[in-house]
Formats: C-alpha cells, sequence, structure tokens
C-alpha cells in the first residue's frame, strides 16, 4: 500500500511525501533521503523489494526537488534538509511506536543522512550510506565544470533504460547547478567521527564512490559497521543490472540487525 501527503518544512515550505507499507505489521522502518536533482519516486523500485519483505519505506522530496516547494536545488544552509529530516521522521516515529528506524542516503542524501545520524543516532537502529563517501584529500582535484550546465549522467548506472527514464523524468532537475555550500564538506567530516551506531556503507567502484567510501568507512568511530563496494557498479548501486544483489546485500544486513537488537 502506498500513501503520499505533504507536512511543513523549516520556514513553513510544503514538503511532499510517500510511504509504501506493507500488508502486516512492519518488522522496522526504512527513512531514506534521495540524491541532488532527483526524488523520493525514484526509489519505488527499492521500496518494492523491501515492502515484500515486511518493511515499511518512507521517503520525502527535499525542499526544492520534486514535489515539494522551495527553490530548485537550492538552500541557504545544509543543515535545512537535515531539519526536515527531523520533523519527518517525528512523523514517522509518531505513526510507528516502538519500531526500530534505519536512515538509508543515497549520494546528496548520504551527506545528509550522515549530519542527521551524528545529531540523532540515539533515535536511530543503524545508518545505511549508497554512492557517497568522503574525500581522502589525496584525489586529484577535478577539473571545473560550468554552473550552467546540468549534470552529467552517464556515471550514474550502466544501464541505459534508468539514463533514458532520468533524463526523461520531469521531477528530475535537468537545470544548471547552483554554487554548492563552501561549509557543507567541513561539516561532514565533523560529523564523520561522532557516528558510533551500526553503519553500512555500499558504493560501486567504477566512479569516485569507491574510495570515498573506503575513507568514510575508515573514519567512522562506530564498532559495528560494514563496507560494501561493487565492482564495476556507478553511482546509483540501486539502478544498476546487479541491484538484486544490492538489495539482498542490504536486506541481509537489515535483518541481522534486527536479530542483534532484539537479542
Amino acid at each position: 500500500m502506498r500513501k503520499e501527503g505533504t507536512f511543513k518544512g523549516l520556514g513553513e515550505l510544503q514538503l511532499y511525501y510517500q510511504c509504501w507499507l506493507p500488508s502486516s505489521e512492519s518488522k522496522a522502518i526504512l527513512m531514506v533521503a534521495h540524491g541532488f536533482a532527483e526524488h523520493s519516486g525514484r526509489y519505488s523500485h527499492v521500496a518494492g523489494y523491501f515492502v515484500e519483505r515486511g518493511y515499511a519505506v518512507y521517503a520525502l522530496d527535499h525542499r526544492g526537488h520534486g514535489r515539494s516547494e522551495g527553490e530548485r536545488v537550492y538552500v541557504e544552509h545544509f543543515s535545512d534538509y537535515v531539519d526536515d529530516l527531523k520533523t519527518y521522521y517525528d512523523i514517522i516515529r509518531r505513526d510507528n511506536p516502538g519500531k526500530k528506524i534505519f536512515i538509508v542516503g543515497h549520494s546528496m542524501g548520504s551527506a545528509i543522512a550522515l549530519l542527521y545520524t551524528a545529531r540523532y543516532q540515539d533515535e536511530l537502529a543503524g545508518m545505511v550510506t549508497s554512492g557517497g563517501g568522503i574525500s581522502s584529500g589525496d584525489e586529484p582535484p577535478q577539473p571545473p565544470r560550468p554552473d550552467d550546465q546540468p549534470l552529467p549522467t552517464d556515471f550514474l548506472s550502466r544501464d541505459p533504460a534508468v539514463i533514458e527514464t532520468y533524463v526523461n523524468d520531469p521531477l528530475v532537475y535537468r537545470g544548471p547547478v547552483p554554487t554548492r555550500l563552501g561549509g557543507m564538506m567541513a561539516d561532514i567530516a565533523e560529523a564523520v567521527p561522532l557516528i558510533k551506531i551500526p553503519a553500512l556503507i555500499m558504493a560501486g567502484n567504477a566512479v569516485a564512490d569507491g574510495a570515498r567510501s573506503r575513507t568514510l568507512f575508515e573514519k567512522l568511530a562506530s564498532m559495528d559497521k560494514t563496507l560494501k563496494v561493487y565492482d564495476g557498479l556507478r553511482h546509483e548501486i540501486f539502478n544498476e543490472p546487479e541491484q538484486l544483489q544490492v538489495f539482498g546485500d542490504l536486506e541481509a544486513w537489515l535483518e541481522d540487525h534486527l536479530e542483534q537488537n532484539d537479542g
């Protein structure tokens, strides 16, 4: 069963959300934070897999993304995303008392998940990141990209159908990319050593995510942390041909941590 609605985020913006619920009582909650320029609807297949296995999946469109209000893909402060997600978390918690909640962040959403977890980890059962990570400081500088150009798409997935759907999705932002917030990476670097809850770090190594995720893994303070790097996969590991392997690894980790928490 799928439900949708809106709630008021920071500054009274109307933010869109949707959730996918199993037919019987859920075993746990996955709270998804999507990536830059995309929206929650791109995770419906992820939700379908996990709902069939007894999980409830909740996802919002970040401010300025998808069906949510706000200047397109822009925030004054990156922490605004975190504040919005906390409001959404409280709604999820209200509707699911006693259920364990795992945060799942992809790409920019992984940065949001890291900052959120550092601040609210006592409220979470675990954290999962996909296609994220942090720089080791040893990476060669990237050539500048014109600000008036949309993001490239070839790094997303090896599946041409995924790219075609992405490019033609009216809810995906394909305009010029605004200047990124300079303090965001510094905030994340400070947050990572604070995270002590169970963490699963996932990435493909055909893009820079693999190396960055290794660095993230090394710097996490958690004593219970797992790194899954997939050979040959690109940025959107949930949208690669091997997605069922990725889903299965995530499911196994979740099941293991539900048992640990229950035991």
